[in-house]
C-alpha cells in the first residue's frame, strides 16, 4: 500500500522502483506497422463517423451505453474532441478534419470572450488542443487570440502565497482554496506557450513555481501519486493529499498516475529541470509494476487483479507519456527499452482487445474507460479523453510529432 503520509515535504527522491518483470512486456506480440495501419483506418472511420453525427456540437465527457450524448461547448473536455480533429487531419491529409476543426475555433473564441465556465484550471485541455493546435498547424490567428485570452484567465487562477494553480472552486471558499491536482500538469503547457508568445515571464514563471509544488506533494515518497493536495493559501504550508475519483486517499488512481507520467515530461520541453524526467521515470516504474497480465490498468492501482473495472484512457494517457519521456531520456538509460517495449506492448493490446471496430455502436474509439468510479459516471465507457490520447498514441508511432501540449 503506498505511504499514507499527507504532508509528504520529502525531498525530491531520485531512485526508481526496479522494474519486477520487464520479460512481460515483449512475451506478447508486438506493435506491427500493419497494426498500426489497421488501428488508424478504424479510428479515422469512426471519427468521420463522429462528425456526421455532432455537426456543430461536441461529444460529452463519457458514452452512455457506448453513445456519446451531443453537448455544446461547456464541458472541461470539448478540446480533446477538437483535438482528436487536428490529429486526424495530421494523420490522413483530409481537408474535412480540418474544416470542421477550424470551424471548432469560433467556437472556442466564443466561449473565452463570454467566459462560458471557465473558472478551472482545464484551460489546458480546452483550448492547447484547439485554439494552440489551430495556429501551430495553420497560423489562424483567432486561435492565437482566443488561447492567449485563456492563458489570461488561467492565470487568473494563480495564488501566490501557495504558488500553485488552484484546480476548481471559488478562490476564497474554504473548502476549496489550494487545490492543486495532478491533472493540472497538462494545464500548463498553456502558461509556457502564452510565455513565449508574448515574452511575458509571469505566465513561465507561475508555471514554473505550480509544477515544482506539484512534484513536492502530489509524488508520495515511494513514487505513486496523489489525486489532488491542498495548500494553505494564507501561509503556503502544505495541508492534506487527498482524492477525488480514486478508491482512497492512500490508493493510487491510475488516470493521475498517468497524468503525472505525460505531463512532468510535457513541462520539461518548456522548462528544463531534470527533475521532471526523474520523477516522471520513478512514475513510470511504479506504474508498470502494477499491470494486471493484459497490461491495460485498472482504474486504481491499489488492484491488479479481480473484476474490478479497467482504465483503457490511463492506460492510453500513460503510454503517450511514456513516449514523451524517452524522447528526453538519455539514450543509455538502463530501462530505455523496457519503457520502450511497455509502451508499444500495452497500445498492443489496446488495439486489439480495447479499440472498437465497426461494428460497435456510436462513434468512440476506445471502450472500457472509466470517467468517475466513485460516483459511477462513466464506468465501462468510452471516455473523450481516451479517445483522443490513443489517437495521439498512434500519430507518435508514426512520426515524431509535433505536440500541441
Amino acid at each position: 500500500m503506498p505511504s499514507t503520509n499527507p504532508h509528504a515535504d520529502h525531498l525530491l527522491e531520485t531512485g526508481r522502483e526496479p522494474i519486477s518483470h520487464p520479460e512481460q512486456f515483449t512475451a506478447l506480440d508486438g506493435l506491427t506497422p500493419a497494426l498500426l495501419a489497421d488501428a488508424k483506418g478504424r479510428a479515422l472511420a469512426r471519427l468521420q463517423k463522429g462528425l456526421a453525427i455532432f455537426g456543430d456540437r461536441f461529444p460529452a465527457p463519457s458514452s452512455e451505453n457506448g453513445e456519446y450524448p451531443a453537448i455544446d461547448n461547456i464541458e472541461w473536455t470539448n478540446g480533446f474532441w477538437t483535438g482528436q480533429l487536428w490529429l486526424a487531419y495530421e494523420m490522413s491529409g483530409n481537408a474535412v478534419f480540418r474544416e470542421a476543426a477550424e470551424k471548432q475555433v469560433q467556437s472556442f473564441a466564443e466561449r473565452i470572450d463570454q467566459r462560458i465556465v471557465v473558472d478551472h484550471h482545464d484551460l489546458g485541455f480546452l483550448y492547447s488542443l484547439s485554439c494552440v493546435a489551430a495556429w501551430k498547424i495553420t497560423g489562424n490567428t483567432l486561435a492565437r487570440s482566443a488561447a492567449l485570452k485563456a492563458a489570461e484567465c488561467l492565470y487568473e487562477r494563480y495564488l501566490p502565497s501557495a504558488e500553485i494553480v488552484q484546480a476548481w472552486g471559488n478562490l476564497n471558499d474554504p473548502e476549496e482554496a489550494g487545490r492543486m491536482i495532478i491533472d493540472c500538469n497538462l494545464n500548463l503547457p498553456l502558461l509556457y506557450w502564452a510565455s513565449e508568445e508574448t515574452g511575458n515571464q509571469r505566465f513561465r514563471n507561475a508555471a514554473n513555481k505550480h509544477i515544482e509544488k506539484a512534484m513536492r506533494y502530489l509524488i508520495r515518497p515511494d513514487a505513486s501519486t496523489f489525486h489532488t493536495f491542498f495548500m494553505d493559501v494564507k501561509t503556503g504550508a502544505a495541508r492534506k493529499g487527498t482524492t477525488h475519483q480514486g478508491f482512497s486517499d492512500s490508493s493510487c488512481w491510475a488516470r493521475g498516475q498517468a497524468w503525472g507520467i505525460s505531463g512532468f515530461p510535457l513541462v520539461y520541453r518548456y522548462y528544463r529541470n531534470p527533475q521532471l524526467i526523474a520523477q516522471s521515470a520513478r512514475l513510470t516504474n511504479y506504474f508498470l509494476n502494477r499491470l494486471p497480465t493484459d497490461l491495460v490498468c485498472y482504474w486504481d492501482l491499489v488492484f491488479t487483479e479481480g473484476d474490478e473495472p479497467r482504465d483503457s484512457s490511463a492506460a492510453a494517457i500513460a503510454v503517450c507519456g511514456m513516449l514523451e519521456l524517452l524522447r528526453h531520456l538519455p539514450l543509455l538509460d538502463p530501462d530505455r527499452q523496457t519503457w520502450q517495449a511497455a509502451a508499444g506492448a500495452i497500445m498492443s493490446q489496446l488495439i486489439k482487445h480495447y479499440a472498437a471496430n465497426s461494428e460497435d455502436s456510436g462513434s468512440g474509439l476506445l471502450k472500457h474507460g472509466v470517467y468517475h468510479k466513485p460516483k459511477n459516471i462513466g464506468v465501462d465507457e468510452y471516455c473523450i479523453w481516451g479517445d483522443y490520447f490513443y489517437l495521439e498514441a498512434l500519430l507518435r508511432f508514426e512520426q515524431v510529432w509535433e505536440s500541441y501540449w
